[in-house]
């Protein structure tokens, strides 16, 4: 280390010199690697203040020799500032630099880097000892469905898995879709528990020191590995929805008598069932109900809503009864009357619209003011002694409904003057004496009888008839049979009769009624009506005319699908009018004659065999011995009585075979 140079040739580079109050500055160094540092000036003493000049090297040695001991153990080459002496003090002294604090501080740093080794040794030392004794083990903290199974080896870990978790695998079930719950058999879905892979899945013991650190005081969920039938979970998911799945129900009031209650708003929720299943085969053997995913679809009101219209719509509503003010009688509508025929829908904000049921309104009026109103009539066609009469219609007097509860909802509200008016009017008849006369409905002009029906058939056909009979048809309208009569079930007064049915018999509620179909079909044919629609049947039925036939079928919700439709083509009204025996039925078209028809069969051709067709024994039979098929012709020749013009008319129906029915087994030939 360079040496540093005094003013005084021959200093002892150990000590350093004192300055006394002297302004003298001291010597520059020679050398710019270490400089020495400039000694304060001792500040001016007073006359008490003595200077110490030393004379000497030798007495500037005694004097730092009487310095403490740490002062002058300073290492050599290093010159500190000695601070200044405080003016007005006796003799001479200095103040000694803060070495001994350096030094402490020196050692401790020292002491605390010793301590800090032996602890990362001694950590070291337990994670070499930790990793030798968890090698080969599944991680501390692992979980897996409430298990604990960390620090166990692998084939530890499946048993304790198989303990715990295996005997409640066969339990069913629980899912759980908001506040709705159902339950699945494992087995019907193939749910079955991989031991082996949710172990697996687990890891091997990480080498990351604050890892395993952490894991001493933290646990990790592991999900069970299990696999599953997806095609049988997804239909044993489909088959829950019924119990999980929930339509959006709006909020709306009901009424217990005339107390209004509010029904709160519930939205929809509809599982997810491909999300559902992959949560079903994760979380299926854990405890507790499996959460599955869903949709939401939401409504559109609010509780609140529903409780601001119960507040100020439903509530004022019932408080007290209406009066209706009649032509010398008064009705009274009820707060029952007015609770049944309120009705709610969602309206804006969340809130409710309220509504009257006009019919309700008046069946709860009307009788009471029945002596103030004289119904009209409409003029009836009807037979007197084989020929058709018109019964005059009458105008009435009756009440306005519509005019007069308009204002209904307005007094609904209001707490005082609870009463509308009755507004009266002349009511004509809809369908006048005039009217009637004017159709010119007085002879037959077309009919046809067709019998040998069974007894539930002809059930089913007088009921049609009665139906029927009576209908009339203004010039130029089309008449639909299934229009006419609406659905045919047993609510109507239909019952099972046979059918055929893939050329076998069979039965259904209406059987039957194809006949009535065929007859009203050849009524209309012989009264030159134009044919709009029309079926005949696949296979031919020997009580009706070859390719002059007709079919007529509806679904089960009493949707036409082949129906007979025909249309006035004359100058005249059509009246129709049905005749029933126990063994036949009879329809008759009446009006204007205008048309002369006649009606020409062609012969059968392309004859095909019937095929056999064996029925397993155990199920519902009839045996038959079935028909030919083959196709015919029919020509339908009209004669305009008034022009005395004529046209034709053909059409050609194919016939299926009717195949002969063996139950159990054919015959050995």
């Amino acid at each position: 280390m360079p040496e540093n140079h005094d003013h005084h040739s021959g200093a002892d580079p150990s000590t350093e010199r004192f300055r006394t109050g002297s302004d003298q500055p001291s010597a520059q160094p020679e050398s710019e690697v270490e400089q020495t540092t400039r000694i304060p000036p001792v500040p001016a003493a007073d006359e008490s203040t003595q200077r110490i000049q030393p004379e000497s090297d030798a007495e500037r040695t005694a004097q730092i020799a009487a310095l403490p001991a740490d002062f002058s153990s300073f290492p050599i080459g290093e010159t500190q500032a000695i601070p200044q002496v405080e003016a007005g003090t006796t003799g001479w002294s200095a103040v000694v630099p803060p070495q001994q604090g350096a030094e402490r501080k020196k050692r401790g740093l020292i002491r605390a880097g010793i301590a800090a080794g032996a602890v990362v040794g001694a950590l070291a030392l337990l994670y070499v000892g930790d990793l030798a004794l968890t090698s080969g083990t599944v991680p501390r903290g692992t979980v897996v469905a409430g298990v604990d199974i960390g620090g166990l080896e692998p084939a530890a870990a499946e048993d304790a898995l198989r303990a715990e978790i295996g005997p409640g695998l066969d339990e069913p079930v629980q899912l759980q879709v908001g506040d709705r719950s159902a339950t699945i058999n494992p087995a019907d879905a193939g749910l079955q528990m991989d031991w082996t892979a949710t172990v697996e899945e687990a890891g091997e013991q990480p080498l990351n020191p604050f890892t395993r650190l952490s894991s001493l005081f933290t646990t990790r969920e592991v999900a069970p590995v299990s696999h599953g039938d997806r095609e049988h979970l997804v239909a044993a998911l489909e088959q829950t929805r019924p119990q999980l799945d929930r339509e959006p129900a709006e909020g709306t009031i009901r009424f217990e008598g005339a107390k209004p209650v509010a029904v709160e708003p519930v939205t929809g929720q509809f599982i997810d069932v491909q999300r559902a299943t992959d949560a079903v085969l994760v979380h299926w053997a854990e405890d507790g109900p499996v959460r599955l995913p869903y949709t939401e679809k939401p409504v559109s009101t609010t509780e609140e809503g529903v409780q601001r219209a119960l507040r100020e719509i439903a509530e004022p509503a019932v408080e007290s009864p209406v009066t209706v003010r009649g032509e010398g009688k008064d009705a009274t509508l009820e707060p029952e009357a007015i609770a049944a025929a309120l009705r709610f829908e969602p309206g804006a904000e969340g809130g409710l619209k309220a509504s009257i049921d006009l019919p309700t309104v008046i069946g709860a009026v009307e009788p009471q003011l029945a002596d103030t109103i004289k119904p009209g009539k409409d003029a009836e066609i009807v037979l007197e002694g084989g020929k058709p009469v018109v019964k005059p219609s009458t105008d009435g007097i009756g009440v306005n409904w519509d005019k007069s509860f308009a204002r209904l909802m307005d007094v609904l509200r209001a707490p005082k003057d609870r009463s509308v008016q009755a507004l009266y009017e002349h009511q004509p008849a809809k369908f006048t004496t005039d009217q009637a006369n004017q159709l010119g409905i007085k002879e037959v002009v077309g009919e046809f009888t067709t019998g040998g029906f069974e007894t539930a058939s002809g059930v089913n056909i007088r009921r049609t008839a009665e139906q029927v009979n009576g209908a009339i048809i203004k010039p130029g309208e089309t008449f639909s049979l299934n229009g006419h009569t609406g659905p045919r079930g047993t609510a109507q007064g239909y019952v099972e009769s046979g059918i055929i049915q893939d050329g076998r018999p069979g039965r259904a509620v209406g059987g039957g009624i194809s006949q009535f179909a065929t007859t009203l079909y050849n009524a209309s044919y012989f009264a030159g009506m134009k044919d709009v629609e029309h079926k005949a049947h696949s296979y031919y039925i020997s009580r009706y005319p070859a390719g002059r036939e007709a079919t007529v079928f509806q679904s089960p919700n009493g949707a036409s699908v082949i129906d007979v439709k025909f249309k006035n083509v004359s100058n005249s009204g059509i009246m129709i009018t049905t005749h029933w025996t126990s063994s036949s039925i009879t329809v008759k078209l009446w009006g204007t004659k205008q048309f002369d028809v006649s009606s020409q069969t062609g012969e059968r051709t392309n004859h095909t065999p019937p095929p056999e067709k064996v029925v397993p024994p155990g199920e519902p039979c009839s045996p038959s011995k079935g028909a030919p098929g083959f196709t015919v012709s029919d020509t339908r020749t009209i004669r305009d009585l008034s022009t005395g013009q004529t046209r034709t008319e053909t059409q050609r129906t194919r016939y299926n075979p009717q195949p002969i029915i063996h139950c159990g087994a054919p015959p050995p030939r």
